[in-house]
Formats: C-alpha cells, structure tokens, sequence
C-alpha cells in the first residue's frame, strides 16, 4: 500500500512515522493533527507500534492519505532535507544469512549449505539512510553487501511455508557492512568471529523506508545493485537465493517465535570486496539499491 519511513523533520523535533509518495515525505502526525485536531496515536511515532498495530493502523494511514488529497503540501518535506532514522529502530531480532546466492559463495569459495546459514546483529549497529557509517578504529578492512530485507508483520512460530506471506509485514534494503579481518582472523580456531566480523556500531544501515509486500507480489523480481563512488560493484537478481524467503521464515520460526519488526536479511549477490580485494575507504559513498524499493546511500567517516 504503501513506502513507510520514520524520520525526523529537524533536529529541535521528535521522530515520528512518515509516508514517502510523489518524491515528497507526508508526515503522519501532522497530518492527524491537521485533519482531526487531535492528538495522534502512538503508531505514528514509532514504527515497531504502527506494524503491531495490525491492519486497524494501515486502514487508518490509508484513510488519512484520502482525506488528506489536495493538501499533502501543508505537511509533507522535501526528502532530501530530513533525518532519517532506520525504519525499524528497536527491533527484537535480526537475522542475516551467509552464503544465500550461489555465485557468491564461488566467489568466496563457499560451498552452498544443506540449510540456511544464519548469524544475527545487534541494533547497536543499525543506522538510516544519508546517515554516516564508521570505519573502525578496530578494522581495516571494511567490506559492503546488498542485501533484500524482510520486516515480520505478526507474531508467529512453527510458520508452514505455505503461510508465510500472511507473517511478511514489507520488505527494505540492507547493506550488511563487514569486518573482514576480524571475521577471518589468522587463527580461527573455534571458527569465524561473527560478533566482531558483522557487528560493530553502524555496521548495519536498512531503509530508506519499508514497502509494504502489497506493492512486491513477487520479490525474487527485484534487482539488487550496490555502487561505491558511482562505480557498480554487486549487480544480480533476488531470484538467485538459494534458499527461498518462505523457506527461511519457515526454517527460523521452528521454535524462534518472530514479532513484529524483526527483521530478517536474505544474504548478498557476489561482488563483494571479500573477493575482489576491493575493501572501501573512509570518504566513500555507497549506495545499495533494490528495484520497486529504493536506494540507500551512506558515507564512510574515520573513527576519531
């Protein structure tokens, strides 16, 4: 139905849930304010509330864009010129999957597994669109990774794969940042070091905004680029996945019970700096960008 975001219009401001349509950012608070003079409901200043919400806050965003036709100007900002927060800023869990397309594991001399591979993040690392992304002190070879994100809608556990569509809330993009000297150390004894390797703070950008999987019937059409400086470094197709997004949600709920917001990224094409030794730099500006969704651009600043 629609792209939601959460943002902030200044600084001086608070965050709160906004639409983005018409290269314009509709902000849901004002907006309720401006039809109903009253105070908006909760839903609208975190987006974790508005998914539990259910299907009462998206018939309410959708009858707030009908009656607010013809006067979207009186609350809505120029994209360009808000913060942006990651769409989910608290959520519960998030997974992340290795080795999920085949070229990239031949790339990376990965054999593809018997079942999903999963690791997780921590919301210390997630960070917004246009927001900048560390390079560590404590690394120095910083690594990128388009990835399609699912966003759980409702609660559930033992989720039959015939089912899962009815648990997907919309989908965003990932880019996994990583730290490939500390995720492959000379001597791994007890195998890679994944906490060190994936999560550092703001190695974990996801938005602009979250679509709804109304407007994504089938998201294994989607087209998943990533460039750096301009220059185009990942460039393939979701329907390259190993394993399918109804087949992980139904592989992570056998006895995980997934809530609304968690968030679930489905693994990266090839064209990794893993693989090319083409590891980014502080200065460089990323952009992952996936079809029907968006594009998500950072920049690298140097740890002080």
């Amino acid at each position: 139905m629609v792209k939601i975001l959460l943002f902030s219009p200044s600084p001086n401001e608070g965050k709160r849930v906004g639409v983005y349509e018409n290269n314009k950012v509709i902000d849901l608070v004002k907006a309720y304010e401006l039809l109903y003079d009253a105070k908006p409901p909760n839903w609208f200043y975190d987006t974790k509330d508005l998914i539990e919400g259910g299907d009462g806050a998206m018939l309410m965003i959708k009858t707030i864009l009908d009656n607010l036709r013809g006067n979207e100007d009186k609350v809505s900002y120029d994209p360009e010129k808000i913060f942006y927060y990651p769409p989910i800023t608290n959520p519960e869990k998030i997974f992340l999957l290795a080795v999920n397309y085949k070229a990239h594991g031949k790339e990376t001399n990965n054999e593809p597994p018997k079942e999903p591979y999963i690791f997780t993040k921590f919301s210390n690392a997630l960070i917004g669109h246009n927001q900048p992304i560390l390079y560590p002190k404590a690394s120095n070879k910083v690594d990128y990774e388009v990835e399609l994100a699912v966003i759980i809608g409702k609660k559930g556990k033992y989720i039959r794969k015939e089912r899962v569509s009815d648990y997907v809330f919309g989908y965003t993009v990932f880019n996994d940042i990583s730290y490939r000297d500390k995720q492959f150390p000379s001597e791994m004894p007890y195998g890679m070091r994944w906490v060190h390797g994936k999560g550092m703070d703001t190695g974990a950008p996801m938005g602009p905004w979250i679509v709804t999987k109304d407007e994504i019937p089938n998201p294994y059409e989607l087209r998943l680029t990533l460039r750096v400086n301009g220059e185009v470094r990942q460039d393939a197709y979701a329907e390259d996945m190993i394993f399918k997004i109804d087949e992980i949600i139904e592989y992570l709920s056998n006895g995980i019970t997934l809530k609304p917001g968690d968030v679930i990224s489905t693994g990266t094409p090839p064209g990794v700096g893993l693989a090319s030794g083409k590891f980014l730099k502080a200065g460089d500006v990323i952009e992952a960008e996936i079809s029907k969704i968006g594009v998500l651009r950072n920049y690298l600043v140097k740890e002080e």
